[in-house]
């Protein structure tokens, strides 16, 4: 690894590591390094990543205008009916507001929206300078849940706390006054809740039609196509699926704390993984058949469902994606996403594919995610913790990559080197989990790095595109 002066600052050298130049040891879980311009996003990015999706909630910004920025058309949340999440709603606090406080602009501007809008419930995100004032936004939220009769919960989303990691547990906090408030009579036995799958391109509709035809049921699914009595009910279910582990792993531990439903950490993105999570949630079932009131009869089938699914859909989607194989083999990938989990599905499908993972990182991985990831890497491979634009443009060059994988903010990075791009956040318009999902991504990533384009880029031009 060339660690040049000029490519990384010397408080980022701990959390960069190269696989086999040294024992393994990655630095992570701090804050990031002065003068990095990290890729993070601030702590009320995190929350309304979380929050957004629920569609028949109001979403009310308390800060000036510009937080109101992270709105729904940078998203690809979908909703199948209330779309109230598509509309960002701001107090836009102006210089007399910071003076003189805004609590009472918060309390008109619930009260007209609430009126005009009719919510199931109301989510307020305090923003950095609502912390610097110190508005009382939990007091004014308790006021107008009695007035309105509907649940108005405040978000401690103040930027400045920390990190968007710190967003998702201020989200899991204010799930958490929702979860428990609702009727779970009716509710069989064999239902689950689906944690951190936020429906990006409609994909929270193809995981749950993979569970219905298992027979297990979907109690709720937190937060993507959400609604507030669906959430509302599900302490209702057996067990917890958690889809991106660093965002509602803390609402699972808390449900497993509060209401015994225990959870199971899984990934929907490629063949092995999708194939996995169906298995790991019908032996559950099997396994405490007995202990959650559960039929074996009905739990073996769930298992058989489950064999006869990973078959039926494997057989079809192998053949799709080995011509993009072909097409891929012997070409090589950067990975930067915003969790670490996300990383290792990554990995395994383009391995599969034939492509190799020279660069892989995430903004809020720990170090357990690090050292799984380095035990999975191939020799060379370079493993960076909250990385920034420099020094990912440095990595991308020097492993000599042809394609990136990573969130908006990494796609200007690609594009201005000159190598292949594949959206794999929030933002994206495409299914790319699911088995469907793995065809979605192979011919996105042989579109965009076998592009003609990128052989008349300078870095290219001499040796042509390879």
């Amino acid at each position: 690894m060339n660690s040049s002066a000029s490519a990384i600052l010397e408080s980022r050298i701990g959390q960069i590591h190269e696989k086999g130049a040294s024992p393994f040891k990655l630095e992570c879980d701090k804050n990031s390094a002065a003068g990095s311009v990290s890729q993070r996003a601030c702590v009320f990015c995190g929350s309304r990543v979380v929050l957004y999706p629920i569609a028949d909630a109001l979403h009310l910004i308390h800060g000036p205008i510009g937080c109101a920025a992270y709105t729904w058309d940078i998203r690809g949340s979908l909703s199948s009916g209330e779309e109230l999440h598509r509309k960002s709603f701001s107090t836009d606090l102006r210089e007399l507001d910071v003076v003189y406080g805004g609590e009472k602009k918060l309390e008109r501007s619930l009260d007209q929206l609430i009126d005009q809008y009719s919510p199931k419930a109301a989510f307020v995100y305090a923003t950095c300078i609502i912390g610097a004032i110190g508005d009382d936004v939990d007091a004014v939220c308790g006021k107008m849940t009695a007035i309105k009769g509907i649940p108005v919960i405040p978000v401690h989303s103040e930027g400045f706390k920390g990190t968007k990691k710190d967003g998702y547990k201020a989200a899991c906090t204010a799930l958490e006054k929702l979860v428990g408030t609702g009727d779970i009579s009716g509710i069989p036995p064999a239902g689950i809740n689906i944690l951190g799958e936020f429906n990006l391109a409609g994909e929270a509709w193809i995981i749950r039609d993979y569970y219905e035809r298992m027979g297990v049921k979907v109690v709720s699914i937190l937060t993507g196509d959400g609604r507030v009595e669906d959430v509302s009910k599900a302490h209702g279910a057996a067990l917890n699926v958690v889809q991106c582990s660093g965002s509602l792993t803390p609402l699972a531990q808390e449900m497993e704390k509060k209401y015994g439903i225990p959870f199971l950490r899984v990934s929907y993105f490629g063949i092995e993984d999708c194939a996995a999570a169906l298995y790991d949630v019908a032996d559950w079932f099997v396994g405490n058949a007995g202990r959650i009131g559960l039929d074996s009869g009905h739990a073996e089938m769930i298992r058989q469902r489950a064999r006869n699914l990973v078959a039926d859909e494997t057989a079809r989607t192998w053949p799709k994606i080995r011509q993009y194989a072909d097409r891929l083999k012997g070409k090589k990938a950067g990975l930067y996403v915003g969790g670490a989990f996300k990383t290792f599905s990554l990995l395994k499908i383009l391995r599969s594919l034939g492509v190799s993972v020279e660069l892989a990182g995430s903004q809020t991985g720990n170090e357990d995610d690090y050292k799984r990831l380095e035990e999975m890497g191939d020799e060379g491979m370079v493993i960076v913790d909250d990385s920034n634009p420099l020094e990912l443009s440095h990595f991308i060059k020097e492993k000599d990559i042809d394609l990136f994988i990573g969130g908006v903010k990494e796609r200007p990075i690609a594009y201005k080197i000159g190598v292949g791009f594949c959206d794999h956040n929030h933002e994206r318009k495409i299914a790319l989990a699911g088995f469907e999902g793995v065809v979605n991504f192979a011919r996105e990533i042989s579109a965009s790095a076998l592009s003609p384009v990128w052989r008349f880029m300078p870095r290219r031009s001499a040796g042509g595109n390879k």
